[in-house]
């Protein structure tokens, strides 16, 4: 297993210093995680960095790559992406439109984010999956990315309460005993954590890389597995470690009755 590098190491520091220290996330959040029959078939998909339980946003310059895979090909949509705002910051949206059934994975390469308080760069590879018309294959295909979260559960239609897992992967190869932080994406700012311990969970992965988590609330949710990265970027002349995220956004549903 990867050492954690300066930059992590950093980020437990400012935990014992300044209290409990906020996650990053990449954010790639779609208007709707199954579209069906009869549904409007234009998923809007929004891109943003922040903290999403406690509402703090940061910026997000244009992304370097933003694609989706369908049925096994991939296509660029870094031409699509139009500005907005995210808690108060730039973030980017994009409208897809889906035209045939089947599973559609988004996903976004950020430019690296310097951040000082940590000492390092931060490389969110973000992805989500949307389902389309009642065809649900592929869901657990890999993108390539050089880490992901590969799920071992559908990542759509899921129950609140429903255990989810995923196998953390780096450079295609399972990170042993690696460390996943899950955040609940508190959208309308109405949710409250008892205590600053509880805005960011962190489980651990087993030894084949597989992590398992249940959620206890409606709504978005990220999965984040951060690694330190093997090589280094320079700032003013200094060598810098990198942050490597393999981020998932899913969304789960409360049971309805009739």
């Amino acid at each position: 297993m990867k050492k954690l590098t300066v930059c992590l190491i950093m980020s437990l520091f400012m935990v014992g210093v300044y209290g409990m220290a906020s996650a990053h996330y990449g954010m790639v959040v779609p208007s709707d995680s199954m579209v069906m029959q009869g549904e409007n078939r234009v998923v809007k998909v929004t891109l943003s960095f922040s903290h999403p339980f406690e509402g703090h946003g940061m910026e997000l310059v244009k992304p370097k790559v933003f694609g989706v895979m369908a049925n096994g090909k991939k296509g660029d949509l870094s031409g699509k992406l139009k500005k907005t705002r995210v808690m108060g910051h730039t973030a980017w949206t994009a409208d897809y439109k889906i035209t045939r059934p089947g599973v559609y994975m988004f996903y976004m390469e950020p430019k690296p984010y310097w951040e000082p308080a940590e000492d390092c760069f931060i490389i969110h590879y973000t992805k989500t999956v949307v389902t389309a018309f009642g065809d649900d294959e592929g869901w657990d295909e890999e993108v390539g990315l050089k880490t992901e979260i590969v799920p071992l559960a559908k990542p759509f239609g899921l129950y609140t309460g429903n255990v989810f897992q995923g196998i953390i992967k780096l450079d295609g190869k399972p990170v042993p005993y690696g460390e996943v932080e899950v955040e609940y994406y508190n959208e309308d700012g109405k949710s409250e954590a008892p205590t600053d311990y509880m805005v960011t969970q962190t489980i651990k992965a087993d030894k084949n890389g597989v992590f398992t988590y249940a959620v206890p609330k409606a709504g978005w949710w990220g999965f984040a597995a951060l690694n330190g990265a093997d090589y280094k970027f320079k700032l003013k002349g200094e060598d810098k470690d990198v942050e490597l995220g393999a981020v998932l956004w899913i969304r789960f549903h409360d049971w309805k009755e009739k």
